[in-house]
């Protein structure tokens, strides 16, 4: 009796070690508990994490500089979750491709104002002249002011 009940302790032991850690919930220090994440990245998460908590993977490697997609898997086998979800590329793909699609709509649109010049000006438009400049009028030279000049 006493072997099994030392036996549930120890499967209990291990479960709470191995337990997820959650980007969005975790401390610092769980943070720090994680293998190759250390008390300067922890603190880029949570720098990050105080303007938004983050959606999934691949919004958490686009905001915290430093992870990457092998960073990302590494740390996900070390128990790091995003939302209670593991890291999976092809999840990462998939947000990838939409954001790449969003990407190309914008550059789409940029395109079309190029096009219809919509926002620019047209080359035919001439930048606008300054006023003219009124000018003296020119003396006039009398006869007798030509004598007296000679």
């Amino acid at each position: 009796m006493l072997k099994k009940i030392l036996l549930i302790i120890s499967l209990l032991y291990a479960a709470a070690a191995f337990a997820a850690v959650d980007v969005n919930k975790a401390t610092a220090a769980e943070l720090d508990g994680i293998k190759g994440i250390g008390p300067s990245l922890s603190t880029k998460i949570l720098d990050e994490r105080k303007n938004s908590n983050f959606k999934d993977w691949s919004d958490l490697i686009a905001r915290v500089g430093g992870v990457g997609e092998k960073t990302a898997a590494k740390f996900s086998s070390e128990g790091l979750t995003v939302n209670g979800k593991k890291f999976s590329a092809s999840a990462v793909a998939k947000a990838d491709a939409k954001t790449n699609k969003a990407d190309k709509k914008d550059k789409g649109a940029q395109a079309a104002e190029k096009k219809t010049g919509a926002g620019k000006a047209k080359k035919d438009d001439k930048p606008a002249e300054a006023a003219p400049v009124a000018q003296a009028p020119a003396a006039t030279v009398t006869p007798a002011d030509a004598a007296t000049k000679k």
